[in-house]
Parts: C-alpha cells; sequence; structure tokens
C-alpha cells in the first residue's frame, strides 16, 4: 500500500496542473520549472557562443522562464494559445516573448510557425528641460549623479550599469561605453557639474579599475519611478508619470539633433546600427521661439558661466552677448 501510494503520488505530480489553476490546461508541473530552467540556460549558453550580448540573453531568459510559469515550453500549440489570450500583455511584449521562444524551438528542434503581432508604432516621449531638472533637483546626491550622466551622454541604463572606471576619464570627462546591442564604439562628454559629482561619488568609493561602478539596472529604475512618482504627486503634475528612466535617452538624442541638425551624429552618439532608428529624432519636438530662457553677458567670465549651463551664443548688442537655452 504504501509503495502504491507513493507510486500514484509521483504520477500525480508528473501531470499537467488542473484546468483554470492558471487559467491554461497546458500548464507545467510546478517542480519541473526547475527542469525548463536549465533548458532554457542552454539555449542562452548557444545564444552566448553565437555572439548574442549579454543584455539580449537576459532578455530572452526572463521571457522564457515567464512562459515556462505559464505553459508547457514543448507544447507550441500551448505557446500560442498564451500569445493569443494574454490581453494585458501589450503586442510589443508579446512580440519579445515570442522572438525569445523562436530561439527555444529552434535549439530543441520543435515545429513551430511565429505567429503574427501587430505592434503599434508610437513616438517615445521626451520630457522637457524643466521636467528633467526637477527629477535632478529632487533626487539625491548619487541619483542626481545617474539621471545627470544619462542626461549629459543618452546611455541606455544597461550600459551605464556596465561602465566601470577603465572606462571612465576623469580627467577629461569621457566615458567610453560598451554598446548594449553591439554597436560602435562610443566617447560621450559629461558636463562640468555632472564630472564634479562623479568624481566626488568615486573619491567615496574603494572601486577597483573594472569594477562597476553603479547600480543594476532594476535598482535605477525603482529608485526612479519612486521618486517620479512622489514629484508627480507632490507638484500636482500627473503628466510625470509619463516621464520613464529610458526617456532620457530620448531626451538626449532630441536635443542633440535640435542644436546640430546632423542625424549621423546623433546616430554615431547614440551607438545605432541603422539610420532608421536615429530618424525618429527628427521629429520628436517643434522647438518654438517662446521656448527659450534668454541670458545676457558682459564679460568673458559670465559668457564661459552660461556657456558651461547649457545656453547657446546668438548674437551680440551694444557690447551685451545674448544667450539662450530651451526651457
Amino acid at each position: 500500500m504504501r509503495g502504491g501510494r507513493r507510486a500514484r503520488s509521483k504520477a500525480q505530480g508528473l501531470g499537467p496542473c488542473p484546468v483554470g489553476v492558471r487559467g491554461f490546461e497546458s500548464h507545467p508541473p510546478h517542480h519541473t520549472e526547475t527542469l525548463y530552467h536549465s533548458k532554457i540556460f542552454k539555449v542562452a549558453w548557444d545564444l552566448r557562443k553565437r555572439g548574442y550580448s549579454e543584455h539580449t540573453l537576459e532578455g530572452y531568459s526572463k521571457k522564457l522562464k515567464i512562459l515556462s510559469k505559464l505553459v508547457c515550453l514543448d507544447k507550441p500549440e500551448s505557446v500560442n494559445r498564451v500569445l493569443a489570450n494574454k490581453k494585458e500583455w501589450k503586442n510589443s511584449f508579446k512580440e519579445t516573448v515570442a522572438n525569445a521562444y523562436l530561439h527555444y524551438v529552434r535549439y530543441y528542434g520543435l515545429e513551430w510557425k511565429k505567429p503574427k503581432i501587430r505592434r503599434a508604432e508610437r513616438l517615445p516621449y521626451v520630457p522637457s528641460t524643466e521636467q528633467v531638472n526637477k527629477l535632478i533637483a529632487h533626487s539625491s546626491r548619487k541619483y542626481a549623479m545617474i539621471y545627470s550622466i544619462l542626461r549629459d551622454t543618452g546611455l541606455r541604463p544597461i550600459e551605464l550599469h556596465r561602465l566601470t572606471l577603465r572606462k571612465v576619464d576623469l580627467e577629461k570627462g569621457i566615458v567610453y561605453p560598451e554598446s548594449a546591442k553591439g554597436g560602435r564604439a562610443r566617447a560621450l562628454k559629461l558636463k562640468t557639474e555632472t564630472l564634479a559629482m562623479l568624481k566626488a561619488y568615486v573619491t567615496e568609493h574603494d572601486f577597483s579599475l573594472d569594477e562597476t561602478i553603479f547600480p543594476d539596472t532594476d535598482t535605477i529604475s525603482h529608485i526612479f519611478i519612486r521618486t517620479r512618482n512622489r514629484l508627480a504627486k507632490r507638484l500636482c503634475e500627473p503628466q510625470f508619470k509619463k516621464f520613464r528612466l529610458y526617456d532620457l535617452r530620448h531626451y538626449y538624442a532630441t536635443m542633440l539633433y535640435h542644436k546640430t541638425k546632423d542625424i549621423l551624429l546623433v546616430k554615431e552618439k547614440l551607438g545605432h546600427k541603422q539610420l532608421e532608428t536615429t530618424l525618429i529624432y527628427t521629429h520628436l519636438i517643434d522647438f518654438t521661439d517662446s521656448e527659450y530662457t534668454v541670458r545676457t553677458a558682459e564679460t568673458v567670465k559670465e559668457a564661459s558661466q552660461l556657456i558651461e549651463s547649457g545656453f547657446e551664443y546668438i548674437t551680440e548688442i551694444d557690447n551685451v552677448k545674448l544667450f539662450r537655452k530651451r526651457k
């Protein structure tokens, strides 16, 4: 009897979850999730050997693990039902899940035709200079520095996290990031005040040359959302909640293009492979004269301070130099 009960218990454990427990009849047994994690690791390892970036591998692995909690990964028809029925998933997220699963079926020799998922095209949100300044002003010293670096350089958050002291020139104020998506090498300049904050931060910590000096992306994103939501409530500006951490990259690109009108320069600084990806920044914001703050300078010192603060020289009238900066 004891052996029979043990046999029946083992057989029940290997069966699928009851219909409706998680909404999908083909949900795998709970204790097999570890097995799927092992299979997912093998897929990721194969992709790594083929040259995929760590950021891409991490994203694919996360999507496959999410999927493995809902269905049996070895039953492609079940995956199609998830993609069709998960209404709370945006189409953009479904597409990334499908892309990750495509690598899984190819590795294990399964037959599966990727469903067509219509991804809605949308323009990225670009925060105003005022919003960016408010975010930095209401952040801790450490995170004011982090947001300032993202504003000055247009780095992806994962690229910021991967920075080490070896990739930062504290004398010239230049960072040399490793591109997250296999783009070309870049050299990105920090503003004077941002460099000062970074130097103070590095001085306070005993970083080795090859040690990452910034928190991981999840931590940075969590702190950002908390600060942003608190600001939106305190300032009674619900529009602030549209502001995402990645939008600091959109802000950088938009401002750089508006200042230089050089789309190839913007492509280079963002580390894009395709020019088409960069072209979106040519029409995100229609600046008008009313969106400028104007300042004057009568001495070289005053002019230098304005330039360091981001003001642009326009002309000179009656020995007074005129500068402007976008609001």
